[in-house]
């Protein structure tokens, strides 16, 4: 069965999804907060601190943005599917419990040739007054499904800039990440079956781009928004490489006022999340 390419613009049917402290806490352990030093990030990661009141790693937004669809996208294998990009934008930060109300829609199909790109946009709201919390805009990558002569897509115009970086961070992953981070809501066996990884393509399970995409997105909040989740206004990237439990990640930043340009990568130098942008209220 090809693609649904008739769900392009119809939107959800709205669905609520409620967070609690503890959730917010897994979370962040899930993405690495405390791991180097377990005193250090003791606002994401614990409750009850003496003068240290809980917040909430900006990251954790996808998450809470993830609605459901308005119909049946079609039939492939899951193996096929890869997480291609993500970006949000936060309209206020996040309590530490609370409930929003999101719906979603796909806004696109583009033919690659190989596969197809699924581009999909949700928004949360505020359920009582209605007002936006987040917007959360993702596609993922479906090998096999390409080649229907669709539109290739759009193309952005990132470049790295023509500087050393402002900053550079390297954050270590643990041989359990995955299996801790899935704790969130992730249960995809690519991350934790060795059968179903080898069926994509893997030795081994892979670790969720999104636990990837939260180790970034602790390094650019501390070391460019000063550990302030309000500073935090928005986040992009793409996943170029597969990230393995126990890697560590280099994120590299290139800061102009508000506006960041960052790149994560292995320490062979391999590129696991490029294009990468974030607007940093000052």
């Amino acid at each position: 069965m090809p693609l649904n390419h008739d769900l392009v613009g119809v939107e959800s049917e709205p669905v609520e999804r409620s967070w609690t402290s503890t959730d917010a806490l897994l979370y962040a352990v899930g993405v690495g907060a405390g791991l180097d030093d377990p005193t250090a990030e003791l606002a994401f990661t614990t409750e009850n601190s003496e003068g240290v009141p809980q917040q909430v790693l900006p990251t954790f937004a996808v998450l809470l943005a993830q609605g459901g669809r308005s119909g049946r996208l079609g039939d492939f294998d899951p193996a096929m599917l890869v997480h291609a990009e993500q970006a949000f934008e936060l309209h206020r930060p996040l309590p530490p419990a609370g409930t929003v109300r999101v719906t979603s829609k796909v806004t696109g199909i583009y033919d690659k040739g190989s596969g197809a790109l699924v581009v999909s946009e949700s928004l949360a709201v505020d359920p009582e007054s209605g007002e936006p919390m987040i917007t959360s805009r993702s596609s993922v990558f479906i090998r096999g499904e390409g080649g229907f002569g669709g539109d290739r897509g759009p193309r952005s115009e990132w470049r790295v800039p023509e500087r050393k970086p402002d900053h550079v961070v390297t954050y270590r992953t643990r041989p359990e990440q995955a299996l801790i981070y899935r704790l969130s809501g992730d249960r995809n066996p690519l991350h934790s079956d060795p059968a179903f990884a080898a069926r994509a393509g893997f030795p081994r399970p892979i670790l969720h781009g999104l636990c990837t995409y939260g180790f970034t997105g602790r390094a650019l909040l501390h070391t460019v928004a000063g550990s302030d989740p309000a500073r935090f206004a928005a986040m992009s990237g793409r996943f170029s490489a597969p990230v393995f439990p126990g890697d560590a990640l280099t994120v590299s930043m290139w800061v102009d006022g508000e506006q960041v340009w960052f790149r994560t990568a292995k320490d062979d130098g391999t590129v696991v999340i490029d294009r990468g942008e974030a607007r940093i209220r000052g």
